[in-house]
């Protein structure tokens, strides 16, 4: 069974994401597993490792009693505590199952210090083999209704359609396939297009309702957030590293961008070959 693995600092902030995790597993039925990071013996006294620990332990079952009614018959809450370097710690916990999911905040604040604010999101994000759903703030949606799959002119940027079509047909969402571009090149606008209707057609084969659209602008991301905001989009699919220099699509610039200003939550993919049936390319022309 799927894992989704959700830090947490036990702030406001964070706690957006098991939110949003419990939403995911409503429907999916995936096991939770929250996890907490102690901070390193070197900066704290053996006394205050064991007094978070306990804090830890305590805001856990706390949330075990809170949360035990709104689980779906079979699935499991459970937490763990470790110590280290928390984006590696995160990474490491989630590639110690076989299929799993992190569901992280990118912004928060524990009682100690801050913990996910920023670069050790960020950092698990692109650290992760695994998919990364990230959220900022905001209303959790109640479904992924409508799922937003920007397709751009890296080489990559296709890698994230087989998993958000998976995605899609299990929450019953229709897709938005917008073609996005931040030049005027002709040959690189039709290569754009010739992409998207590429994924439109794998969507329509797959048996998945979806849209396409078109936008241009000088800065992608900014096209992105304002698309999802006006309609209305619950999920935006995206790879966190692409090899293409002409969109610069990677984090710390479009897709970081991406990630502080999104109105909505994000599936972060790492980009790898793929192998998929029916002949859909997740690469080249």
């Amino acid at each position: 069974m799927k894992q989704l693995i959700v830090p947490l600092d036990f702030s406001d902030e964070s706690m957006n994401a098991l939110e949003l995790a419990l939403m995911i597993s409503a429907k999916t039925k995936f096991n939770i597993q929250m996890v907490y990071v102690l901070k390193r013996s070197s900066d704290f006294s053996h006394t205050s490792l064991e007094e978070e620990q306990r804090y830890a332990k305590a805001k856990f079952n706390e949330l075990q009693v809170r949360f035990e009614n709104k689980l779906g018959s079979g699935v499991e809450l459970t937490y763990i505590i470790k110590r280290g370097k928390i984006y590696d710690e995160i990474v490491e916990q989630a590639e110690s199952f076989d299929d799993s999911i992190v569901v992280v905040s990118t912004h928060g604040a524990s009682g100690f210090e801050e913990f996910m604010i920023g670069s050790n999101a960020f950092k698990i994000i692109t650290a992760s083999e695994r998919p990364v759903i990230a959220i900022r703030h905001g209303i959790i949606p109640k479904s992924f209704f409508q799922i937003l799959l920007p397709i751009d002119y890296s080489a990559d940027t296709r890698q994230k359609v087989p998993y958000t079509t998976d995605l899609a047909r299990i929450f019953g969402a229709k897709v938005h396939v917008l073609a996005v571009s931040s030049g005027n090149d002709p040959d690189m606008l039709m290569k754009i297009k010739s992409w998207s209707s590429q994924v439109s057609e794998y969507m329509k084969e797959n048996g998945i309702e979806s849209i396409s659209a078109t936008r241009s602008g000088d800065n992608i991301s900014d096209l992105i957030a304002e698309y999802a905001g006006s309609e209305k989009i619950d999920l935006i699919s995206i790879m966190t590293e692409q090899s293409s220099s002409i969109t610069n699509f990677v984090l710390g610039n479009n897709a970081q961008q991406l990630l502080s200003k999104s109105p909505v939550p994000i599936l972060c993919i790492t980009p790898k070959e793929l192998n998929i049936r029916g002949g859909f390319m997740t690469r080249g022309a």
